[in-house]
């Protein structure tokens, strides 16, 4: 058997291999998850589903992963790298020389909406970085649903939680940051 052989069959999140062999492993639950978070947003998105994957695997450490100590593990840091990835977007669409200075919409309702303009999305992690201070297992949940479109049982198994704890945890989650997102000033 070849060394890339090898490699290949001994990758996974707990034990890479090579990087190559890991992003083979898991880059189509990579872009399942990618497809599912772009398809949430704003119509006429320059973003596409595989530039999203290709730059979290970069900012994840390329062809240097670090040693994942699971698969929970691997999908948590891919979530928040996501994550930070339409954050910094949104901030760069966000910007003065950008059209900026738009007016900001608030949510209409409690469920989080499924495709939000640019000062959403930064009100939306101002006020997930405040409950991440005050819950950090709650924020982690809003970030697995929202911005990695886990579902509740894969959420679960990520945090290593029971499922009712996730839907829990949402629920209450949604509701905070919906309240915190009407109550912040305008911007």
């Amino acid at each position: 058997m070849s060394e890339a052989e090898h490699d290949s069959q001994n990758a996974s999140p707990e034990n890479p291999g090579s990087a190559q062999a890991l992003l083979a492993l898991v880059y189509e639950d990579l872009r399942s998850l990618a497809s599912q978070k772009m398809a949430r947003e704003n119509p006429g998105q320059t973003l596409q589903a595989t530039a999203l994957v290709h730059e979290a695997w970069l900012r994840l450490g390329g062809d240097a992963q670090p040693h994942w100590v699971n698969r929970a593990h691997f999908f948590a840091a891919a979530a928040e790298a996501m994550r930070r990835i339409l954050v910094d977007k949104a901030r760069r669409r966000n910007a003065i020389r950008h059209g900026g200075d738009l007016e900001r919409v608030p949510l209409d309702g409690v469920d989080l909406p499924a495709g939000m303009d640019a000062p959403q999305l930064l009100q939306l992690h101002e006020a997930l970085d405040l409950l991440a201070k005050q819950d950090p297992q709650k924020a982690r949940v809003v970030e697995l649903r929202f911005f990695a479109g886990l579902t509740h049982e894969q959420t679960a198994e990520v945090l290593g939680v029971s499922e009712p704890t996730v839907k829990r945890h949402w629920n209450y989650a949604r509701a905070w940051l919906f309240r915190e997102m009407q109550s912040a000033p305008e911007s």
